[in-house]
């Protein structure tokens, strides 16, 4: 997601370095954006940072319009960015979860009629999903086990 900020060629967020065992953020310019307060929305808790610097920058107005450049972190944000400097580290891993994963999906979308979900409201839809994923988890091991030894482990 790209923010307007970003998309009219202002800094982005990845533009900062979070220094964790500080708990800070450099921008750009080389200021320090400090943590001031959490809150809370839709269910994320999350971390708000800034400077009073921004005023007297130089480069200001390629970095915020308004008075100062806030940033939010989530709680969890380190899990992300974990993860992303794995995939930057390896990026044929993404290649090879994209090839392992859209067969199941393709075959499941083929099996539904490739065109809707037949209920309605997400816990309808949900179940719906999970009944697909279910008959397609079956096939699977019918076609890996065969039949006997499935029903051998049901009666188990």
């Amino acid at each position: 997601m790209t923010s307007k900020s970003k998309a009219e060629g202002r800094f982005g967020k990845q533009d900062f370095r979070y220094l964790a065992e500080e708990d800070v953020y450099i921008c750009p310019a080389g200021e320090r954006l400090t943590y001031h307060f959490t809150n809370e929305e839709n269910g994320l808790v999350l971390r708000r940072y800034w400077t009073t610097a921004c005023q007297s920058c130089a480069i200001k107005h390629d970095c915020t319009t308004g008075k100062q450049r806030r940033i939010t972190r989530w709680e969890h944000e380190h899990v992300l960015e974990a993860v992303q400097r794995r995939l930057d580290l390896h990026p044929e891993k993404m290649r090879q979860r994209r090839e392992t994963v859209e067969h199941p999906f393709g075959t499941l979308k083929a099996r539904m009629g490739a065109t809707h979900f037949l209920m309605k409201t997400l816990p309808r839809v949900a179940a719906e999903m999970a009944l697909h994923v279910l008959a397609y988890n079956l096939t699977r091991v019918t076609n890996i086990l065969g039949i006997q030894p499935l029903v051998a482990a049901m009666r188990a």
